[in-house]
Protein backbone atom coordinates (compact mmCIF):
# COMPACT_ATOMS: atom_id res chain seq x y z
CA UNK A 1 0.00 0.00 0.00
CA UNK A 2 1.53 3.31 -1.04
CA UNK A 3 1.74 6.41 1.13
CA UNK A 4 -0.68 8.18 -1.23
CA UNK A 5 -3.36 5.57 -0.50
CA UNK A 6 -2.71 5.77 3.23
CA UNK A 7 -3.02 9.56 3.24
CA UNK A 8 -6.31 9.37 1.31
CA UNK A 9 -7.67 6.76 3.73
CA UNK A 10 -6.54 8.68 6.78
CA UNK A 11 -8.28 11.82 5.47
CA UNK A 12 -11.53 10.03 4.59
CA UNK A 13 -11.85 8.57 8.08
CA UNK A 14 -12.25 12.08 9.46
CA UNK A 15 -14.67 13.24 6.72
CA UNK A 16 -17.36 10.62 7.36
CA UNK A 17 -20.01 11.59 9.89
CA UNK A 18 -21.73 9.17 12.30
CA UNK A 19 -25.15 7.83 11.11
CA UNK A 20 -28.14 7.45 13.42
CA UNK A 21 -29.26 4.10 14.78
CA UNK A 22 -27.53 0.74 14.38
CA UNK A 23 -24.68 0.68 11.87
CA UNK A 24 -21.49 -1.12 10.84
CA UNK A 25 -18.30 0.71 11.81
CA UNK A 26 -16.10 2.40 9.22
CA UNK A 27 -13.05 0.40 8.28
CA UNK A 28 -10.14 0.08 5.89
CA UNK A 29 -9.61 -3.51 4.70
CA UNK A 30 -6.37 -2.85 2.83
CA UNK A 31 -8.38 -2.58 -0.37
CA UNK A 32 -10.92 0.21 0.07
CA UNK A 33 -12.10 2.71 2.66
CA UNK A 34 -15.63 1.85 3.89
CA UNK A 35 -17.79 4.46 5.65
CA UNK A 36 -20.16 3.82 8.55
CA UNK A 37 -23.11 1.96 7.00
CA UNK A 38 -26.67 1.60 8.41
CA UNK A 39 -27.74 -1.96 9.29
CA UNK A 40 -29.30 -3.92 6.42
CA UNK A 41 -27.81 -1.70 3.70
CA UNK A 42 -25.61 -2.69 0.76
CA UNK A 43 -22.88 -0.05 0.38
CA UNK A 44 -21.30 0.65 -3.01
CA UNK A 45 -18.10 2.64 -3.42
CA UNK A 46 -15.99 3.36 -6.47
CA UNK A 47 -13.11 1.08 -7.40
CA UNK A 48 -9.93 2.17 -5.58
CA UNK A 49 -8.09 4.88 -7.50
CA UNK A 50 -4.65 3.35 -6.87
CA UNK A 51 -5.30 0.24 -8.98
CA UNK A 52 -2.81 0.14 -11.89
CA UNK A 53 -5.72 -0.68 -14.25
CA UNK A 54 -8.01 1.98 -12.72
CA UNK A 55 -8.69 3.62 -16.10
CA UNK A 56 -10.41 0.43 -17.25
CA UNK A 57 -12.60 0.03 -14.14
CA UNK A 58 -13.16 3.67 -13.11
CA UNK A 59 -16.93 3.28 -13.60
CA UNK A 60 -17.12 0.11 -11.50
CA UNK A 61 -17.97 -0.30 -7.83
CA UNK A 62 -16.99 -2.61 -4.99
CA UNK A 63 -19.72 -3.74 -2.56
CA UNK A 64 -20.15 -4.72 1.07
CA UNK A 65 -23.30 -5.51 3.04
CA UNK A 66 -23.99 -4.39 6.59
CA UNK A 67 -25.98 -7.05 8.46
CA UNK A 68 -29.10 -6.32 10.47
CA UNK A 69 -27.09 -6.87 13.64
CA UNK A 70 -24.71 -3.98 12.87
CA UNK A 71 -21.83 -6.21 11.76
CA UNK A 72 -20.38 -6.62 8.30
CA UNK A 73 -21.66 -9.80 6.67
CA UNK A 74 -19.17 -12.65 6.48
CA UNK A 75 -18.65 -15.64 4.23
CA UNK A 76 -18.68 -19.25 5.44
CA UNK A 77 -14.91 -19.14 5.95
CA UNK A 78 -15.20 -16.18 8.33
CA UNK A 79 -13.85 -13.57 5.92
CA UNK A 80 -15.86 -10.35 5.52
CA UNK A 81 -17.91 -10.59 2.32
CA UNK A 82 -16.90 -8.21 -0.45
CA UNK A 83 -17.91 -8.12 -4.11
CA UNK A 84 -15.16 -6.57 -6.19
CA UNK A 85 -15.80 -8.28 -9.51
CA UNK A 86 -16.29 -4.93 -11.27
CA UNK A 87 -12.85 -3.79 -10.12
CA UNK A 88 -10.87 -6.89 -11.01
CA UNK A 89 -8.11 -6.82 -13.57
CA UNK A 90 -8.22 -8.89 -16.72
CA UNK A 91 -6.35 -12.17 -16.23
CA UNK A 92 -3.84 -11.42 -18.99
CA UNK A 93 -2.95 -8.05 -17.52
CA UNK A 94 -2.79 -9.53 -14.01
CA UNK A 95 -0.33 -12.20 -15.13
CA UNK A 96 1.84 -9.51 -16.73
CA UNK A 97 1.82 -7.51 -13.50
CA UNK A 98 2.79 -10.61 -11.49
CA UNK A 99 5.60 -11.39 -13.94
CA UNK A 100 6.86 -7.81 -13.69
CA UNK A 101 6.91 -7.95 -9.87
CA UNK A 102 8.80 -11.24 -9.90
CA UNK A 103 11.27 -9.81 -12.40
CA UNK A 104 11.92 -6.77 -10.21
CA UNK A 105 12.48 -9.03 -7.19
CA UNK A 106 15.00 -11.05 -9.23
CA UNK A 107 16.76 -7.85 -10.33
CA UNK A 108 16.98 -6.68 -6.73
CA UNK A 109 18.47 -10.00 -5.59
CA UNK A 110 20.96 -9.80 -8.46
CA UNK A 111 22.33 -6.37 -7.63
CA UNK A 112 22.25 -7.04 -3.88
CA UNK A 113 24.54 -10.03 -4.42
CA UNK A 114 26.70 -7.94 -6.76
CA UNK A 115 27.08 -5.06 -4.32
CA UNK A 116 27.79 -7.47 -1.45
CA UNK A 117 30.59 -9.18 -3.39
CA UNK A 118 31.91 -5.79 -4.47
CA UNK A 119 31.93 -4.59 -0.86
CA UNK A 120 34.09 -7.53 0.20
CA UNK A 121 36.48 -7.00 -2.73
CA UNK A 122 36.69 -3.24 -2.18
CA UNK A 123 37.30 -3.36 1.55
CA UNK A 124 40.07 -5.92 1.01
CA UNK A 125 41.68 -3.78 -1.70
CA UNK A 126 41.42 -0.63 0.41
CA UNK A 127 43.05 -2.33 3.40
CA UNK A 128 45.93 -3.48 1.17
CA UNK A 129 46.43 0.01 -0.27
CA UNK A 130 46.49 1.61 3.17
CA UNK A 131 48.63 -1.08 4.84
CA UNK A 132 51.70 -1.00 2.59
CA UNK A 133 53.70 2.22 2.62
CA UNK A 134 55.20 1.37 -0.76
CA UNK A 135 51.71 1.71 -2.21
CA UNK A 136 51.27 5.26 -0.88
CA UNK A 137 51.45 7.47 -3.95
CA UNK A 138 49.15 9.77 -5.91
CA UNK A 139 48.11 7.08 -8.36
CA UNK A 140 46.97 4.74 -5.59
CA UNK A 141 45.39 7.61 -3.64
CA UNK A 142 43.13 8.15 -6.64
CA UNK A 143 42.43 4.40 -6.76
CA UNK A 144 41.63 4.45 -3.02
CA UNK A 145 39.12 7.26 -3.47
CA UNK A 146 37.46 5.35 -6.30
CA UNK A 147 37.27 2.27 -4.08
CA UNK A 148 35.79 4.36 -1.26
CA UNK A 149 33.17 5.83 -3.60
CA UNK A 150 32.24 2.28 -4.64
CA UNK A 151 31.93 1.24 -0.98
CA UNK A 152 29.72 4.21 -0.13
CA UNK A 153 27.59 3.59 -3.22
CA UNK A 154 27.06 -0.07 -2.36
CA UNK A 155 26.22 0.66 1.29
CA UNK A 156 23.90 3.54 0.33
CA UNK A 157 21.96 1.41 -2.17
CA UNK A 158 21.51 -1.45 0.31
CA UNK A 159 20.46 0.92 3.13
CA UNK A 160 18.04 2.78 0.87
CA UNK A 161 16.39 -0.46 -0.28
CA UNK A 162 16.14 -1.68 3.31
CA UNK A 163 14.45 1.55 4.44
CA UNK A 164 12.05 1.51 1.49
CA UNK A 165 11.07 -2.07 2.28
CA UNK A 166 10.75 -1.38 6.02
CA UNK A 167 8.66 1.78 5.79
CA UNK A 168 6.65 1.41 2.58
CA UNK A 169 6.68 -2.27 1.61
CA UNK A 170 4.89 -3.92 4.52
CA UNK A 171 1.19 -4.64 4.94
CA UNK A 172 -1.11 -2.67 7.22
CA UNK A 173 -1.90 -4.91 10.18
CA UNK A 174 -3.18 -2.41 12.75
CA UNK A 175 -4.17 1.30 12.86
CA UNK A 176 -0.85 2.34 14.40
CA UNK A 177 0.92 1.08 11.25
CA UNK A 178 -0.83 3.81 9.25
CA UNK A 179 0.31 6.66 11.48
CA UNK A 180 3.81 5.19 11.70
CA UNK A 181 4.18 4.94 7.92
CA UNK A 182 2.85 8.47 7.47
CA UNK A 183 5.00 9.87 10.26
CA UNK A 184 7.42 12.70 9.59
CA UNK A 185 10.32 10.68 10.98
CA UNK A 186 9.73 7.79 8.55
CA UNK A 187 9.57 10.08 5.52
CA UNK A 188 12.61 12.15 6.54
CA UNK A 189 14.74 9.09 7.27
CA UNK A 190 13.91 7.51 3.92
CA UNK A 191 14.55 10.77 2.03
CA UNK A 192 17.92 11.23 3.72
CA UNK A 193 18.87 7.71 2.59
CA UNK A 194 17.72 8.58 -0.93
CA UNK A 195 19.80 11.78 -1.00
CA UNK A 196 22.91 10.04 0.32
CA UNK A 197 22.51 7.31 -2.29
CA UNK A 198 22.22 9.82 -5.15
CA UNK A 199 25.31 11.67 -3.87
CA UNK A 200 27.30 8.42 -3.66
CA UNK A 201 26.26 7.38 -7.18
CA UNK A 202 27.36 10.75 -8.55
CA UNK A 203 30.62 10.67 -6.58
CA UNK A 204 31.32 7.19 -7.94
CA UNK A 205 30.87 8.39 -11.53
CA UNK A 206 33.08 11.43 -10.99
CA UNK A 207 35.83 9.28 -9.53
CA UNK A 208 35.54 7.25 -12.74
CA UNK A 209 36.04 10.57 -14.46
CA UNK A 210 39.07 11.30 -12.26
CA UNK A 211 40.60 7.90 -13.11
CA UNK A 212 40.09 8.59 -16.82
CA UNK A 213 41.72 12.02 -16.58
CA UNK A 214 44.65 10.56 -14.63
CA UNK A 215 45.27 7.82 -17.20
CA UNK A 216 45.00 10.34 -20.02
CA UNK A 217 47.49 12.64 -18.26
CA UNK A 218 50.04 9.87 -17.76
CA UNK A 219 49.69 7.94 -21.03
CA UNK A 220 49.06 10.73 -23.51
CA UNK A 221 49.90 14.10 -22.01
CA UNK A 222 52.83 12.63 -20.01
CA UNK A 223 51.90 14.79 -17.03
CA UNK A 224 52.63 13.46 -13.55
CA UNK A 225 50.28 14.44 -10.74
CA UNK A 226 51.77 16.21 -7.74
CA UNK A 227 50.07 16.79 -4.38
CA UNK A 228 48.62 20.15 -5.43
CA UNK A 229 46.93 18.68 -8.49
CA UNK A 230 45.73 15.75 -6.40
CA UNK A 231 43.52 18.21 -4.49
CA UNK A 232 41.80 19.04 -7.78
CA UNK A 233 40.87 15.38 -8.06
CA UNK A 234 39.41 15.52 -4.55
CA UNK A 235 37.30 18.54 -5.52
CA UNK A 236 36.21 16.81 -8.73
CA UNK A 237 35.27 13.49 -7.12
CA UNK A 238 33.69 14.62 -3.85
CA UNK A 239 32.78 18.24 -4.57
CA UNK A 240 31.20 18.16 -8.03
CA UNK A 241 28.26 15.92 -6.98
CA UNK A 242 27.17 18.56 -4.46
CA UNK A 243 26.66 21.04 -7.32
CA UNK A 244 23.88 18.81 -8.65
CA UNK A 245 22.52 16.99 -5.59
CA UNK A 246 21.75 20.20 -3.67
CA UNK A 247 19.59 21.71 -6.49
CA UNK A 248 17.85 18.34 -6.88
CA UNK A 249 17.04 18.25 -3.14
CA UNK A 250 15.65 21.80 -3.31
CA UNK A 251 13.51 20.91 -6.35
CA UNK A 252 12.17 17.79 -4.62
CA UNK A 253 11.35 19.68 -1.42
CA UNK A 254 9.53 22.45 -3.26
CA UNK A 255 7.87 20.56 -6.12
CA UNK A 256 7.77 16.80 -5.42
CA UNK A 257 7.91 16.41 -1.66
CA UNK A 258 6.15 13.03 -1.66
CA UNK A 259 6.88 9.71 0.01
CA UNK A 260 10.56 8.74 -0.25
CA UNK A 261 11.49 10.85 -3.33
CA UNK A 262 11.85 7.56 -5.22
CA UNK A 263 9.16 8.36 -7.82
CA UNK A 264 9.86 10.91 -10.54
CA UNK A 265 6.56 12.40 -11.68
CA UNK A 266 8.33 15.29 -13.40
CA UNK A 267 11.38 13.91 -15.21
CA UNK A 268 12.88 17.41 -15.49
CA UNK A 269 13.90 17.22 -11.82
CA UNK A 270 15.42 13.76 -12.36
CA UNK A 271 17.61 15.18 -15.13
CA UNK A 272 19.29 17.48 -12.60
CA UNK A 273 21.23 14.47 -11.32
CA UNK A 274 21.00 12.31 -14.45
CA UNK A 275 22.65 14.83 -16.80
CA UNK A 276 26.01 15.05 -14.94
CA UNK A 277 26.26 11.24 -14.96
CA UNK A 278 25.74 11.08 -18.72
CA UNK A 279 28.11 14.02 -19.29
CA UNK A 280 30.91 12.36 -17.32
CA UNK A 281 30.26 9.05 -19.11
CA UNK A 282 30.44 10.68 -22.55
CA UNK A 283 33.73 12.42 -21.74
CA UNK A 284 35.06 9.15 -20.32
CA UNK A 285 34.11 7.45 -23.57
CA UNK A 286 36.09 9.98 -25.62
CA UNK A 287 39.12 9.54 -23.34
CA UNK A 288 38.63 5.78 -23.54
CA UNK A 289 38.78 5.85 -27.36
CA UNK A 290 41.88 8.06 -27.30
CA UNK A 291 43.68 5.76 -24.84
CA UNK A 292 42.75 2.69 -26.89
CA UNK A 293 44.23 4.35 -29.96
CA UNK A 294 47.50 4.96 -28.10
CA UNK A 295 47.59 1.40 -26.73
CA UNK A 296 46.91 0.00 -30.20
CA UNK A 297 49.70 2.02 -31.81
CA UNK A 298 52.20 1.03 -29.09
CA UNK A 299 51.30 -2.65 -29.30
CA UNK A 300 51.61 -2.63 -33.07
CA UNK A 301 54.96 -0.85 -32.91
CA UNK A 302 56.36 -3.30 -30.36
CA UNK A 303 55.09 -6.40 -32.19
CA UNK A 304 54.58 -5.55 -35.89
CA UNK A 305 54.74 -9.16 -37.12
CA UNK A 306 52.42 -10.77 -34.57
CA UNK A 307 49.06 -9.22 -35.40
CA UNK A 308 47.02 -11.83 -33.50
CA UNK A 309 49.09 -11.37 -30.33
CA UNK A 310 48.70 -7.62 -30.01
CA UNK A 311 45.06 -7.82 -31.11
CA UNK A 312 44.43 -10.16 -28.16
CA UNK A 313 46.30 -7.87 -25.77
CA UNK A 314 44.30 -4.91 -27.06
CA UNK A 315 41.06 -6.84 -26.41
CA UNK A 316 42.18 -7.55 -22.83
CA UNK A 317 43.01 -3.87 -22.28
CA UNK A 318 39.61 -2.89 -23.69
CA UNK A 319 37.73 -5.29 -21.40
CA UNK A 320 39.62 -3.89 -18.42
CA UNK A 321 38.96 -0.25 -19.29
CA UNK A 322 35.24 -0.61 -20.03
CA UNK A 323 34.11 -1.20 -16.41
CA UNK A 324 36.88 1.05 -15.06
CA UNK A 325 35.65 4.03 -17.08
CA UNK A 326 31.95 3.26 -16.72
CA UNK A 327 31.65 2.98 -20.51
CA UNK A 328 28.53 0.82 -20.16
CA UNK A 329 26.59 4.00 -19.33
CA UNK A 330 27.19 5.28 -22.88
CA UNK A 331 25.42 2.28 -24.44
CA UNK A 332 22.06 3.55 -23.19
CA UNK A 333 22.89 7.27 -23.18
CA UNK A 334 20.16 8.00 -25.73
CA UNK A 335 17.74 5.39 -24.35
CA UNK A 336 16.34 7.64 -21.63
CA UNK A 337 13.88 6.52 -18.96
CA UNK A 338 11.08 8.33 -20.80
CA UNK A 339 11.79 6.55 -24.10
CA UNK A 340 12.47 2.99 -22.97
CA UNK A 341 9.38 0.81 -22.60
CA UNK A 342 8.58 -2.88 -22.69
CA UNK A 343 11.39 -5.35 -23.38
CA UNK A 344 13.96 -2.60 -24.07
CA UNK A 345 13.37 -1.17 -20.61
CA UNK A 346 13.91 -4.57 -18.96
CA UNK A 347 17.11 -5.07 -20.96
CA UNK A 348 18.37 -1.63 -19.94
CA UNK A 349 17.53 -2.18 -16.26
CA UNK A 350 19.17 -5.62 -16.19
CA UNK A 351 22.30 -4.49 -18.03
CA UNK A 352 22.74 -1.35 -15.92
CA UNK A 353 22.12 -3.08 -12.58
CA UNK A 354 24.34 -6.06 -13.41
CA UNK A 355 27.33 -4.00 -14.57
CA UNK A 356 26.96 -1.38 -11.81
CA UNK A 357 26.78 -3.93 -8.99
CA UNK A 358 29.37 -6.41 -10.33
CA UNK A 359 31.66 -3.71 -11.77
CA UNK A 360 34.32 -4.02 -9.09
CA UNK A 361 34.33 -7.82 -9.19
CA UNK A 362 34.71 -7.80 -12.98
CA UNK A 363 37.54 -5.27 -12.88
CA UNK A 364 39.34 -7.09 -10.07
CA UNK A 365 39.05 -10.45 -11.85
CA UNK A 366 40.41 -9.05 -15.11
CA UNK A 367 43.22 -7.26 -13.31
CA UNK A 368 44.15 -10.44 -11.41
CA UNK A 369 44.18 -12.54 -14.59
CA UNK A 370 46.52 -10.18 -16.43
CA UNK A 371 48.76 -9.27 -13.48
CA UNK A 372 52.09 -10.97 -12.84
CA UNK A 373 52.70 -9.40 -9.46
CA UNK A 374 52.22 -6.33 -7.29
CA UNK A 375 53.23 -3.03 -8.86
CA UNK A 376 54.70 -0.71 -6.27
CA UNK A 377 54.70 3.06 -6.62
Amino acid sequence: VSAKVLEETYRNFFLFGLPAGLFCNRTFDRYACWPDTPAGVMINISCPFYLPWYDKVSQGVVRRRCGYDGHWEREDNGQVWRDMTQCEEEKEVASQELWFKQLMVSFRMLYTVGYSLSLFTLITALIILLSFRKLHCTRNYIHANLFLSFILRAVAVIVKDTMLEHHWGREIMKPTDVSEMLSHQAAVGCRIAQVIMQYCVLANHYWFFGEAIYLYSVLIASVFIDSNKYLLYIYLGWGTPLLFVVPWVVAKMLKENKECWAVNENMNYWWIIRFPVLLASLINFLIFMKILKVIFSKLRASNPTHYTDYKLRLAKATLTLIPLFGIHEVIFVFATDEQTTGVLRYIKVFFTLFISSFQVVLSATQHYMRSQGVHWC
